[in-house]
């Protein structure tokens, strides 16, 4: 036992010193590199937002913003199909305090709106369709939290969820089609620098988004929440 502890200290230690080395070593770059200034000053022409990192990830490295998607979609399902074998049902008694009733019903409606602000206005201001659906998937863990026995429609979610990715697709290949490349946003107008109808596609690309990975999220948490119940 000694042995292992003195070998862990040795190895914290060698990580100590190595970090040290890093940081001694960082220089703070004075300007942007040259891929990064290229994207800072052309970004607003050629895409049409405002919010450089929104146009980076929705329509230059679209691709990978498919796969990060596919990745939450997989998880869903996953964790959907093992928790589906719980064990039998059993009379559960709903022990939620009457605060957290009443906070939540003051709160889901503003949370779910919010949401939906911060993936429409994703193009011209921090936030975006994974911040947007994060939001909404807390609320909808909320609402679960304060009626665990309520039933959530999951069909619903899964329906919303469906249907956003398939949308999502067939706007990347009308870009592919109809413009420069794949989820290339150029397919509806740029409008002006700063408004909400702007970017071309950017607003809609990124409420498919939210819609997606907030209806994802809430099938994870209903999909739990309904094993829990099950094994109670």
């Amino acid at each position: 036992m000694k042995i292992k502890n003195s070998l862990v200290i040795l190895l914290v230690m060698a990580f100590g010193v190595f970090l040290f080395q890093v940081y001694k070593q960082h220089q703070t770059q004075g300007s942007l590199n040259k891929t990064a200034a290229y994207y800072n000053t052309n970004t607003p022409d050629e895409v049409g937002a405002s919010n450089v990192v929104t146009a980076i990830v929705v329509t230059y490295r679209g691709l990978d913003t498919l796969g990060e998607v596919t990745v939450l979609f997989l998880t869903a399902m996953i964790v959907g199909y093992i928790l589906r074998h719980g064990g039998k049902e059993k009379p559960m008694k709903n022990n939620t305090s009457e605060i957290l009733i009443t906070a939540a019903n003051v709160l889901i409606p503003g949370s779910i709106i919010l949401g939906v602000y911060v993936f429409i206005n994703g193009h011209l201001t921090p936030g975006g369709g994974f911040q947007g659906g994060a939001i909404i998937g807390t609320a909808i863990t909320l609402m679960i939290l304060a009626d665990p026995l309520g039933s959530v429609k999951k069909a619903v979610l899964h329906i919303t969820e469906s249907l956003s990715g398939f949308t999502y697709i067939l706007i990347g290949l009308a870009g592919l089609l109809f413009a420069g490349g794949f989820l290339d946003n150029r397919i509806l107008p740029l409008g002006n620098l700063g408004n909400l109808l702007s970017a071309g596609a950017i607003p809609l690309i990124y409420s498919l988004i939210g819609l997606k990975v907030g209806t994802e999220l809430s099938s994870i948490i209903a999909s739990i929440n309904e094993t829990g119940n099950k094994t109670a």
